[in-house]
């Protein structure tokens, strides 16, 4: 399969802190790719350097075919790429409805004049059609016109997926997705991924791997910013450098 994302030895410095060491890695096309490994490995600022959020130091990012290493979030976002963040990231004083719309239309190629950004995208069919779809996919119909503050915290992390989804993405990266969820969100989250990954290559941080073992493809395992391992979930678990990042060396 091709690759939908790759890297060639990406790095990124924080004032001589080496948080992502000359990795290389790749996403194939409708893959499902758990990234796994320690607090502070650099798994997030990894998502932060294929995303945009944070410049590279050195190193390439490649998406569809094209180099988009110098290239801002929303643009990557408008080629799409789409991401969650560990913090949920909505916007609390406006509907359910109005954070799907609003970060739909944000994101598509069209006229940039503040009348159309507020005004035309909102009207065209295929934007709304995608959010109602979106919102279906979470199961928020009916929490539609509901402020999204007065949401639980498992449903502001539903309408977070939901407003990646409407987007509809080619890649969707997100990072630790089941965290601060109680073990009914959980289920609904894998159940959700395990519906709508057909349509996307998925990438996932999570801590809590026993989630995602029947979810991904392949599993990336980083330690101080390098990837050490890669593969086969029962391959990768199963190998005595995972084991001992996680648990140490065995006596």
């Amino acid at each position: 399969m091709p690759e939908i994302i790759c890297t060639q030895g990406l790095t990124k410095n924080f004032d001589g802190l080496v948080a992502v060491n000359q990795v290389n890695f790749y996403v194939e096309e409708g893959e499902t790719t758990g990234l796994i490994g320690p607090n502070g490995s650099g798994k997030t600022t990894l998502f932060n350097l294929l995303s945009g959020y944070f410049p590279a130091s050195a190193g390439r990012v490649n998406f569809r075919g094209q180099d988009v290493t110098a290239l801002q979030p929303h643009v990557r976002a408008a080629m799409g790429m789409a991401r969650t963040f560990q913090l949920v990231s909505v916007f609390g004083s406006l509907t359910v409805w109005e954070n799907l719309v609003l970060s739909s239309i944000r994101f598509k190629q069209v006229e940039h004049s503040l009348g159309n950004f507020y005004l035309r995208p909102a009207q065209r069919k295929e934007v709304l059609e995608a959010c109602r779809q979106a919102l279906a996919a979470v199961n928020l119909e009916s929490k539609a016109g509901h402020k999204t503050v007065e949401l639980s915290y498992g449903d502001k992390r539903m309408l977070e997926l939901a407003m990646a989804l409407s987007l509809q993405p080619k890649l969707l990266l997100l990072d630790e997705p089941l965290s601060g969820l109680s073990d009914r969100e959980v289920a609904e989250v894998v159940e959700l991924l395990q519906r709508v990954r057909k349509d996307f290559s998925l990438v996932i941080i999570e801590h809590k791997i026993s989630k995602i073992i029947d979810l991904a493809d392949r599993l990336c395992v980083m330690n101080e910013g390098c990837i050490i391992c890669e593969g086969k979930p029962s391959q990768v678990l199963s190998d005595g450098r995972v084991r001992e990042c996680y648990w140490g060396k065995e006596a």
